[in-house]
């Protein structure tokens, strides 16, 4: 198996992706990053997420993708969508579960939540970090498990990751998008 590991993810200012009802609200939305993302995931042979996290994209129920859940052992194809499965780490490996969806090489794109995207940490060839600094979510859900403990930053610095230049998606709202490089 040959892959190349990104995450994605867009936080407010406190590093938060939800709000505290666990929901991206539409304060955290920016079409320059809806396009960024949305090219992203369609480049992507396989997507990974959490059961709560999905792009709800028109290309959405063409990807491949797994999506982890305590809720099951075996890994199964989701009976809602034919293109996905449904994965607990604690059963099978990745690589069990990549074979299962029949996919073996490729970019794997990490959507999150937060447990999911802490499971890659160690494996991220890039993190691609979109920052909405004008946006504050208080009480809302980290991006990381360590958020908001430690910022956004300082989890991929101790990873091993190093921000790249920052590219402007919404000028308006001072949104960009900064590439996090493994060495």
């Amino acid at each position: 198996m040959s892959f190349r590991f990104e995450g994605y993810v867009i936080v407010s200012a406190d590093g938060m992706l939800a709000d505290a009802s666990h929901v991206m609200p539409d304060s955290l939305k920016f079409r320059g990053d809806k396009l960024f993302f949305e090219q992203a995931l369609d480049g992507a042979a396989l997507i990974v997420h959490g059961r709560n996290s999905h792009e709800g994209q028109p290309n959405s129920p063409k990807r491949k993708r797994l999506i982890l859940t305590r809720k099951i052992k075996a890994l199964t194809v989701d009976p809602e969508m034919p293109n996905a499965t449904l994965w607990n780490p604690e059963h099978a490996s990745f690589a069990e579960a990549c074979a299962f969806a029949d996919v073996t090489s490729g970019r794997v794109a990490i959507i999150g939540g937060p447990v999911v995207f802490d499971m890659f940490m160690d494996r991220y060839d890039t993190f691609w970090l979109s920052e909405a600094p004008h946006v504050r979510l208080p009480g809302g859900e980290g991006c990381f498990v360590d958020v908001p403990r430690r910022t956004p930053h300082d989890v991929l610095t101790s990873h091993g990751l190093t921000a790249g230049t920052p590219y402007m998606l919404d000028a308006a709202h001072d949104v960009t998008v900064t590439p996090w490089r493994r060495g």
